[in-house]
C-alpha cells in the first residue's frame, strides 16, 4: 500500500485528522522517568499507545533523537509502531535537503533504516535534491511551502521570478512538475491559514498537506480546518506535538496524553462539521 493510500485509509477508519509528533526533550520526561535512551523509547512508546486511538499517524522529529544518541530508539519505536498499529503511516520529520548521492543515502535513511512512510524535505536546492526520493514509490515526500514559524517569511514571501511569493511557487513546481508519481505532500503552518487557503486552492484536492503550529504553537483549529481541508473534508495531517506529549509530568501522564489527543481530535472533527 502506498504512503498516500494508508494516510486515506488512516483518516477515514480513524475519522481523524490528527497527526501526534514525537518530540522527546530528555528535560521534560516525566519524574518518574530517567533521563536516558531507554527511557526516551519507553515514553515515545507510551504515548503512541495512549494517542493511537485518536490519530491518523505519528510524526517522529530525528532531531530529537539524533542528539541524544538514541537512533536505535527511534528505529525500535518506528518498528513498534508498524507492528501495534500497521494502519497509522509514520512521517519522519527530517527536512533533509540536499542533491546526488547523498540525497540518495538520506532516502535510504527514511526508508530503509526507519520504515518511514514519508519523510519530509526542503525545496530550497531544487529537483535535484528531491528526485532521489521518487525512486521509492510507495513512499511519501512532504515538501516544505510555507512554514508555521514567524523566520520562514524571510524567504518564502520573497517574491519569485513568476511575480508571486516563494511558498506558492514551490506549491506549484511541486503539484505540477516534480509530483510525478502522486508521492507529494506540503508543510503548511497552521499559523497562516491565509497562506494555507491559497496553497490548498493551487494544488487542489488530491495532496495532503501537513499542518503544524496548533497547540503550543498557537494556531487555530477552526481556521485551519476551513482553510486547508479538500472537498472530502480531509487532505491535511494536522500535527500537535508539546501539547499531547507533556500534558503532565506527573504518574498520570500517559492519561493527560489521552485526553488532549482526543480533545483535539474531537475539536478538529467539530471543525469539520463532524
Amino acid at each position: 500500500m502506498t504512503f498516500i493510500k494508508k494516510l486515506e485509509s488512516a483518516w477515514q477508519s480513524q475519522n481523524s485528522l490528527l497527526m501526534v509528533g514525537l518530540d522527546p526533550d530528555p528535560e521534560r520526561l516525566p519524574v518518574s522517568m530517567k533521563q536516558n535512551r531507554e527511557s526516551t523509547f519507553e515514553f515515545c512508546k507510551g504515548i503512541v499507545d495512549a494517542s493511537a486511538p485518536y490519530a491518523c499517524g505519528f510524526k517522529p522529529q530525528i532531531a530529537y533523537f539524533a542528539s541524544q544518541g538514541a537512533e536505535e530508539q527511534l528505529s525500535q519505536l518506528c518498528a513498534y509502531i508498524h507492528k501495534t498499529y500497521p494502519h497509522l503511516p509514520i512521517v519522519l520529520d527530517a527536512k533533509r535537503g540536499d542533491i546526488g548521492t547523498t540525497a540518495e543515502h538520506y532516502a535510504r535513511e527514511a526508508y530503509e533504516r526507519y520504515k518511514a512512510d514519508a519523510v519530509t524535505v526542503s525545496p530550497y536546492m531544487g529537483f535535484d535534491s528531491i528526485e532521489p526520493y521518487l525512486a521509492w514509490k510507495d513512499r511519501g515526500i512532504i515538501i516544505l511551502c510555507r512554514t508555521s514559524n514567524p523566520g520562514g517569511s524571510d524567504l518564502q514571501f520573497v517574491e519569485s521570478s513568476c511575480g508571486e511569493p516563494l511558498y506558492l511557487h514551490v506549491a506549484s513546481l511541486v503539484a505540477e512538475k516534480w509530483n510525478t508519481h502522486g508521492q507529494c505532500g506540503l508543510v503548511v503552518g497552521a499559523t497562516f491559514p491565509e497562506e494555507l487557503s491559497k496553497v490548498r486552492e493551487r494544488v487542489g484536492d488530491a495532496m495532503p498537506l501537513l499542518v503544524p503550529g496548533i497547540g503550543a504553537q498557537g494556531g487555530d483549529i477552526e481556521a485551519t480546518v476551513a482553510a486547508g481541508r479538500n472537498g472530502a473534508g480531509t487532505g491535511m495531517m494536522i500535527n500537535s506535538s508539546r501539547a499531547i506529549l507533556y500534558a503532565s509530568s506527573d504518574e498520570n501522564w500517559q492519561e493527560e496524553a489521552a485526553r488532549v489527543a482526543r480533545e483535539t481530535r474531537d475539536q478538529i472533527n467539530q471543525a469539520r462539521g463532524i
